[in-house]
């Protein structure tokens, strides 16, 4: 059966069509009785909390920095919202805390950091420079952070805020709209030869702005190369327009978002839709394609004023939906491994699982996992973001590693939820898989990604 959609994107209109071999399940292999590969973590990181005891401290996307010298020495930041950045060793020690940005006045709201990715080798007041990049949700704002090598085998603090003072709003008009909270929202990083990039998303809209870095006196600002907007609403067979369940005034948002760093593709994960595959051409965004839904696509919806939710009508589900992701469709994160092997893997956060796809035009499905409770962790639940690399980082994770967002640490503290981040090692969840997954800790390096 083919599934056809049409919508405007970046003012084209756009037709996905997706072959019967989505529709039924795809290439590659699907669940069986015994349901998704099951592995554990091997390392967690302390639970914070999203109260004012806990500094409203909430974790939601991680990114590692690979440690040119000493990969034992290599660093996981974390994202904490409005409480800012944690930044952790590979035994998940916390290394340093940064704070979010104050409100700039009152009544203002004040930073949000949301997602991070890293840019290695970046040219700042002419040096090459490793950053890690954060949206921040709540000044519409890139925030760039200096990773300093020398400081962690030291000792001393690694992280250094270089965002360039006065850098404008992502995609607000001025400081009032800021304050509406549309704002920056999803982030992923890629280089091409000498120029680093950022692929931004936005809160609550359907919108992407890819941003070129630049060195303003020694610190990082940016400019705005493209935009574009994903599909806010669907064609589904027959004729029937469908819009994905939302609360009055927003539109299906993307946050989880990955770059292919040798091929130049962006893997975003539209929350209540699906996945899409977007080309990045020469500072340019190329046309989407939609290469797996969420189940719930296409279900009819009605809004509970009362409850001020919208209900999913799953009684009449028409079965247009995909089988592997239960919305939110979250944490996008691409594995690289040689000869355009590898996989992109999405968070499938209503079912607590990861789907798995090989990299590449057609994207088949491989298989799904969960991180289960084991004997140095607990399970993933509702996980927002991952990162994943294959490169070696030392003795704890020496073919490579998977971080995700656990937004549902355990125990508890009494009635405090807590969330952290869980480290698992590559190579075990690839033996987790009937087919084994690739392990290829040597053919890619994230510093030169060719």
């Amino acid at each position: 059966m083919a599934v056809r959609r049409a919508a405007v994107v970046a003012g084209v209109l756009l037709t996905v069509s997706a072959p019967a071999a989505l529709a039924a399940g795809g290439p590659g292999r699907t669940h069986g009785a015994s349901g998704p590969a099951r592995t554990t973590a091997a390392v967690e990181t302390p639970a914070v909390h999203d109260d004012e005891q806990g500094g409203n401290a909430d974790a939601d996307d991680p990114a590692v920095w690979v440690d040119p010298d000493d990969p034992g020495l290599s660093l996981v930041v974390g994202t904490l919202k409005e409480a800012g950045l944690d930044v952790y060793g590979t035994d998940g020690r916390r290394l340093q805390h940064l704070d979010a940005p104050g409100a700039p006045g009152e009544g203002s709201e004040p930073g949000r950091l949301n997602n991070v990715d890293i840019v290695y080798g970046f040219e700042l007041d002419g040096h090459a420079t490793d950053l890690a990049l954060v949206s921040d949700r709540g000044r519409d704002r890139v925030r760039a952070y200096a990773i300093d090598p020398a400081a962690v085998s030291a000792g001393r603090p690694p992280l250094t805020d270089v965002t360039a003072r006065g850098v404008r709003p992502v995609f607000s008009g001025d400081e009032e709209e800021v304050d509406e909270q549309r704002n920056a929202y999803g982030l992923a990083a890629y280089s091409d030869d000498d120029a680093a990039y950022a692929v931004v998303s936005r809160r609550e809209e359907t919108g992407l702005k890819l941003l070129r870095l630049k060195d303003v006196g020694g610190r990082v600002g940016y400019t705005t190369r493209d935009s574009a907007a994903l599909p806010a609403s669907f064609t589904l067979p027959g004729g029937k327009r469908w819009t994905p369940c939302a609360d009055p005034g927003e539109r299906p948002q993307v946050e989880g978002m990955a770059v292919d760093q040798e091929e130049h593709i962006l893997y975003a994960a539209q929350e209540d839709v699906g996945l899409w595959r977007i080309g990045l051409d020469g500072g340019e965004f190329a046309a989407p394609s939609l290469f797996d839904k969420v189940r719930e696509y296409g279900v009819p919806w009605s809004y509970d004023e009362e409850k001020e939710e919208c209900v999913l009508d799953t009684a009449h589900d028409p079965g247009h939906g995909g089988r592997r992701l239960s919305a939110d469709a979250e944490g996008l994160t691409v594995y690289h491994a040689g000869d355009g092997r590898g996989y992109v893997l999405a968070s499938s956060q209503g079912d607590d699982t990861f789907a798995v796809y090989g990299r590449g035009e057609r994207t088949p499905y491989v298989g799904s996992f969960t991180v289960t409770d084991g004997p140095a962790t607990d399970s993933v639940q509702h996980s927002d973001g991952s990162t994943v690399v294959n490169s070696p980082l030392g003795r704890a994770f020496p073919k490579g590693v998977l971080v995700t967002h656990d937004g549902a640490e355990t125990p508890a503290d009494g009635e405090r939820p807590g969330t952290n981040f869980k480290f698992t090692r590559w190579d075990r969840l690839a033996a987790a898989f009937p087919d084994p997954l690739t392990v290829d800790p040597d053919s890619f390096d994230p510093r030169d990604p060719g």
